[in-house]
């Protein structure tokens, strides 16, 4: 508001509302905050495993604590989706296959494949990103907004030993367990689809365990351990990270979630296909 000579009010001409970063900008930003993120993810993928394996071992009571919640917040889904799915797309889908071909007690070697190498893994990571990742997220992303890990840092407390390691070694080693869990329901739900096509236990048992190798196995854990130090790394680069208070928070759950899938999809890929050629009988159903 403006005073005239005359005495008058008069409107002041309203200042010009900031812009933001034009398209181009935004267009040229977006690949170095991408190989920033990647960076700083391998960055504290190091640390923490330093921090693992070197004293001291302050993490300790910490690490039994976050693991379990994460068995006792995922084992309720990973049972429910290792079934149900198990019974449904490789269950009936493949037995659906079979009996066409009068063979519907192959069903348990194409369970090895479907089951021991591929859906309980991926289903088992996919459950504990969506359900521990989010967790720890939200947890260290509340604790940025109150600044908690920086009163650690004062206090002289390495925050990546402090917080970091527990999570990202209970993350590691409880998807592994949790696998074990995965693949027994998912051949259950196996199971249950040869019963809808009146097939017996031992057939289906009989062509299950003469395909199933110790490569197979191992592989599946291995893997979904990878899974597991994936998502812990993802959880908590985002949730130290955050900005933008908490809104901010929620902003970077959802983005540690879909990275986390992402990475998950995309090491599966590649460990499925360097596990087929260094162990080529394991393609070989018989």
């Amino acid at each position: 508001m403006a005073t005239t000579a005359q005495g008058q009010r008069v409107l002041a001409p309203k200042a010009p509302a900031r812009k933001g970063p034009s398209p181009a900008r935004r267009a040229a930003e977006t690949p170095l905050s991408i190989l920033e993120t990647v960076g700083g993810m391998l960055l504290l993928f190091g640390k923490a495993t330093v921090a693992c394996v070197t004293p001291p071992f302050s993490w300790t009571d910490e690490f039994i604590e976050e693991a379990w919640l994460i068995v006792k917040r995922c084992f309720i889904p990973v049972v429910i989706s290792t079934t149900f799915f198990g019974l449904g797309a490789p269950g009936l889908q493949g037995g659906n296959i079979t009996y066409l071909f009068g063979t519907i007690d192959r069903l348990g070697a194409f369970f090895v494949m479907a089951s021991v190498r591929e859906f309980a893994p991926w289903i088992n990571g996919m459950v504990v990103a969506g359900v521990g990742g989010t967790a720890i997220a939200a947890d260290l992303g509340a604790r940025k907004v109150r600044e908690e890990l920086d009163a650690l840092a004062t206090l002289g407390l390495d925050p990546v030993r402090e917080i970091v390691a527990p999570r990202f070694l209970a993350l590691g080693i409880t998807t592994a367990l949790m696998n074990l869990v995965a693949i027994v329901f998912g051949i259950l739900g196996g199971y249950l689809a040869t019963l809808v096509f009146q097939d017996t236990l031992a057939g289906y048992l009989s062509t299950f365990t003469s395909n199933f190798t110790m490569p197979d196995l191992l592989g599946s854990v291995v893997k979904t351990s990878l899974f597991g130090f994936i998502i812990a790394i993802c959880a908590c680069y985002m949730g130290m990270n955050v900005r933008g208070g908490p809104e901010g928070v929620g902003r970077a759950v959802n983005t540690a979630v879909v990275i986390a899938f992402a990475g998950i999809w995309v090491f599966n890929f590649v460990f499925t296909t360097t596990m087929l050629a260094a162990f080529p009988e394991t393609g070989n159903l018989h």
